[in-house]
């Protein structure tokens, strides 16, 4: 499931880009339209910056633009920026592996992993295409209302 934090992340990305190369967008105008509370967007927004998808410009006249198009921002970046890992299990993971503590058996013989990896790589195939502009699209299947 996805959590609330990135849920709002697409929200605000999603309306940036929508308003791409139309000027710094101030946090509260984002905020408003998008329902997201201001304080969690405020951190929302900064660690997108951090990972270099935002660029921000402080002040009155300030606010927050994507530094790319929305076709170069990809889906399973946000995902795995707001949520970590996409994988379900932490010894299934492409990025973030570590062997499971509870688990028994060993890797090789352990059915519960060999499904997980079908989950893992299944999610993948329908995420790592797509971009932010996919996710902008009203009406097709990753439409933001439709995801969240």
């Amino acid at each position: 499931m996805l959590s609330a934090k990135a849920q709002y992340a697409i929200h605000a990305l999603t309306f940036l880009g929508e308003h791409f190369q139309q000027g710094y967008i101030p946090i509260n105008q984002i905020a408003e339209k998008r329902k997201i509370p201001a304080k969690f967007l405020e951190a929302i927004l900064l660690e997108l910056r951090k990972a270099g998808i935002l660029g921000s410009k402080a002040g009155k006249n300030g606010g927050y633009y994507l530094l790319r198009h929305p076709k170069q921002i990809p889906m399973v970046q946000i995902l795995r920026l707001m949520d970590g890992p996409i994988a379900l299990l932490p010894c299934v993971s492409k990025n973030f592996y570590e062997p499971c503590r509870l688990c028994p058996y060993p890797e090789s013989s352990c059915n519960i992993r060999h499904i997980f990896l079908e989950v893992r790589d299944a999610t993948l195939k329908v995420i790592e295409g797509k971009s932010l502009h996919d996710l902008m699209q009203k009406g097709q299947p990753f439409d933001t209302d439709f995801i969240i």
